[in-house]
This record gives structure tokens, C-alpha cells and sequence, in this order.
């Protein structure tokens, strides 16, 4: 793996996260507002799961 494949994945990834807040604001700022109030067990988990999902299926 080469520097500009690391660095392209997290270009994507900031595509990626730029698409909601660009084309449904409001909604976002909802999304935003309910994980602000998550306890922290449960983003861990949802970063966990996350994770673990990314993971498993770069590897299959």
C-alpha cells in the first residue's frame, strides 16, 4: 500500500461525510443533536460495531 492509497481513502471518506450536511442539512443537524445526547457506552458501541464492519468486509 502506497501513501496516495491512504491518502485517497480518506478523501473519500470526507466525500463521503460531506453528503449528508450538503444535501439535508436540517436532518443532519437532527442526526447530530441525538448522538450529542448518547451516553458514551452507546457511541462506543456504535464505533465498535462500525469498526468491526469495516473490517471484516475490506477482508472478504
Amino acid at each position: 500500500m502506497e501513501w496516495s492509497d491512504l491518502f485517497a481513502a480518506i478523501a473519500l471518506v470526507l466525500v463521503f461525510e460531506g453528503l449528508l450536511p450538503a444535501l439535508n442539512p436540517e436532518g443532519w443537524r437532527e442526526t447530530m443533536a441525538r448522538l450529542a445526547g448518547m451516553e458514551n457506552e452507546q457511541l462506543r458501541r456504535m464505533g465498535l460495531i462500525s469498526m468491526i464492519v469495516g473490517a471484516a468486509r475490506s477482508i472478504w
